[in-house]
């Protein structure tokens, strides 16, 4: 039994949709439910040489086998989503659908309030499609519900109940959450943001599953970052750097064209944190080097591993650290200077209770050494006995003729 949560990293379009259809085409699981806001998030999905462009069926429903639902948390236009039933007809999608009786109704009403607002539309760059007053209504405890829609009658269903048995009998229960954590209602760009929390934790309220129940929690990234609409975009480049990397990128609900930027690591650490992430998903990482198709990390180019940011600063995408160039040299230099130290004082008294052997004992120790004054963990960037290994560099070599091996090494290995 495995309850699955998958959330949006940054602000979105970070390729949920295609993680969703890939997971559950592959897992199986026996419900994919629909978290998040509501029909203001589009999904791509690409399968079996088709593409489909998703505002309430969930994205797994490439899974002929799956139950799918929506949780009492999303906001639901009906024409929306009977359009995708008409639309995914050859999955029997209508048929398989289900739609939790709580779930709050975006009325067209709604929607002229949204396209109409100058400060949604104009100011905060709203996609239109009556979320916002929807919610707000909902908050104010006058907006209409699903039990009451007659259209909705044979697809009504309680979801958090479904979801909870399914799990207390052993199946596997995904919950798709939509947009991305740096449009959340309280920890986004605010007031750039959307109408409601996009955290797993919301997601896991949408659809009515406690937080015990949830097993892992998959935070998806994409290896640059683009928005639609207004707010602050710290590593936003422009458009002609965009188009100069072949980044150029349309909404799905608005086609509104995104704005591009570099991979912001700060943004990753905050959305993994409050999202509790057990996973990362990172996409596209094909469009800035040339390794489509690749599946083992093992094969990916030096470039490609450390890649630089909007600053100049590289990141690691083989780990959750952020190290320049240099500053892999100078930490690589920190780490032979005390192994140096270490074998010019006998035994290492100083550093070990038990000195023997002592490489083995003093790597462990120049890895605290360095992972305390760099404020990196040295395993996620350098394997410092593999280095040694291929330098075959001894410690009773003299410490500037190992630096200069050293530094070569790892200035031949970026090509």
């Amino acid at each position: 039994m495995t309850c699955s949560i998958l959330v949006g990293g940054a602000w979105g379009d970070e390729g949920k949709g295609k993680c969703i259809t890939y997971l559950c085409d592959n897992d199986k699981p026996s419900i994919i439910a629909r978290a998040g806001v509501g029909p203001n998030a589009g999904h791509s999905v690409e399968f079996n040489g088709e593409k489909y462009g998703l505002r309430l069926t969930p994205s797994g429903f490439v899974h002929k086998d799956a139950q799918l639902m929506i949780g009492a948390g999303v906001l639901v236009n009906p024409d929306v989503l009977f359009k995708e039933f008409e639309d995914l007809k050859k999955y029997n999608v209508k048929e398989r659908m289900l739609v939790d009786p709580r779930c709050a109704i975006i009325t067209e009403e709604h929607i002229s309030r949204d396209k109409n607002s100058e400060h949604l539309a104009k100011k905060i760059g709203s996609t239109g499609s009556g979320c916002g007053p929807a919610n707000s209504d909902h908050v104010l405890r006058s907006v209409g519900l699903a039990k009451d829609v007659p259209e909705l009658e044979d697809y009504l269903a309680d979801v958090s109940l479904a979801c909870n048995e399914a799990i207390g009998n052993g199946e596997d229960v995904f919950i798709e959450g939509s947009q991305g954590f740096a449009l959340s209602l309280y920890y986004g760009s605010y007031p750039y943001v959307t109408s409601k929390d996009t955290t797993a934790s919301t997601f896991a309220a949408d659809v009515g599953v406690g937080p015990t129940k949830v097993d892992e929690v998959i935070n998806v990234f994409k290896s640059y970052i683009s928005r639609v609409g207004e707010g602050p975009f710290p590593t936003e480049m422009t458009q002609e750097e965009a188009e100069s990397k072949g980044l150029e990128e349309y909404g799905v609900v608005t086609g509104r064209r995104r704005r591009i930027g570099y991979f912001d690591m700060e943004l990753a650490k905050e959305s993994c944190r409050i999202n509790g992430a057990t996973q990362i998903a990172l996409t596209c990482v094909d469009k800035l080097f040339d390794c489509a198709r690749v599946q083992d990390y093992g094969q990916l180019s030096a470039e490609t591993k450390f890649h630089k940011g909007k600053s100049g600063e590289t990141y690691n995408v083989g780990g959750n650290h952020e190290m320049s160039n240099i500053n892999i040299i100078k930490t690589l230099m920190d780490v032979f200077a005390h192994q140096k130290q270490l074998f010019d004082m006998r035994h290492g008294t100083r550093y070990f209770s038990n000195p023997e052997p002592a490489w083995k004992k003093g790597y462990e120790a120049q890895i605290k050494y360095v992972t305390d004054r760099a404020g990196h963990d040295l395993r996620y960037a350098i394997d410092a006995s593999k280095i040694q290994n291929e330098l075959g560099w001894t410690p009773e070599e003299t410490f500037e003729t190992g630096i200069e091996k050293t530094v070569k090494w790892y200035l031949d290995n970026q090509d």
